[in-house]
């Protein structure tokens, strides 16, 4: 199988496992996975992730996804429970874990704070983008870290592209009501057939993370489809309810 070719500084990594994908620029353990892994109960493929990562399998924290922009803070020192609070965003500075999230076309955005020694990740699909979850992400990082964006080096894993992500005229309410100017609605999506527009996921988050104080020379986006390269990932669009999950994971340095 042909690995497809990401843009920006992105690499192809045979695990044990499988493939994995890195950002070159993130200086500190981090991956996104590959359809290799399923990652939908498989204590196996979670523990050969996690040696990916560097961590065993109880400390590498997870949660449970609903859409949101909670943030969530894993506090070096805290005690670790096996339940996952329901948030789409985790932060920590305890380089003794690995804090994840996880996608089937959503927008996975991992976050390192080069000054502090934090990092991020975020997990934002349409609902997401359009509550701005890259920027609470950030902002979380500020309020418990003393984060500055300028320091903040993002990397933004596969996704639906905009070849794909063909949305009604309810997506584009949402991003209005979340608070998108007509600058942003015009740049993030393109009209389709009737009603329907085709939504730029990556660039939408993209600009969140410059809004929210990023430089833009820190901010890489794979340009990979999650459905266009299905048969490298792991698509909710093109297998629906069967689709497995991919994981975007970083741990501290």
């Amino acid at each position: 199988m042909t690995d497809p070719q990401p843009t920006g500084p992105f690499e192809w990594t045979q695990e044990p496992w499988g493939r994995a994908l890195r950002c070159t620029r993130l200086p500190v353990p981090h991956l996104f996975t590959s359809r290799d892994v399923t990652l939908r109960g498989d204590e196996t493929e979670w523990t050969a992730v996690a040696e990916s990562l560097g961590v065993s399998t109880d400390r590498l924290r997870l949660l449970k996804q609903v859409h949101g922009t909670t943030v969530v803070t894993a506090r070096r020192g805290d005690v670790l429970s096996s339940a996952r609070p329901e948030a789409d965003i985790i932060i920590t500075n305890d380089p003794s874990i690995a804090i994840g999230v996880r996608t089937a076309d959503c927008a996975a955005i991992l976050l390192y704070d080069r000054a502090k020694n934090a990092v991020g990740a975020a997990h934002a699909g349409w609902r997401g983008t359009a509550a701005n979850a890259a920027r609470a992400v950030v902002r979380g990082m500020e309020k418990e870290f003393g984060t500055k964006p300028e320091d903040l080096i993002a990397a933004i894993g596969p996704l639906l592209g905009q070849c794909c992500g063909e949305v009604g005229p309810d997506v584009v309410d949402a991003f209005r009501a979340g608070g998108a100017d007509a600058p942003s609605i015009g740049r993030w999506f393109t009209p389709g057939t009737g009603d329907r527009s085709w939504l730029d996921l990556e660039g939408a988050n993209v600009d969140q993370l410059k809004a929210a104080g990023l430089d833009p020379r820190t901010i890489f986006a794979s340009g990979l489809c999650t459905k266009t390269e299905q048969h490298r990932f792991h698509s909710y669009r093109a297998h629906g309810s069967n689709a497995g999950r991919l994981l975007a994971a970083i741990r501290c340095g």
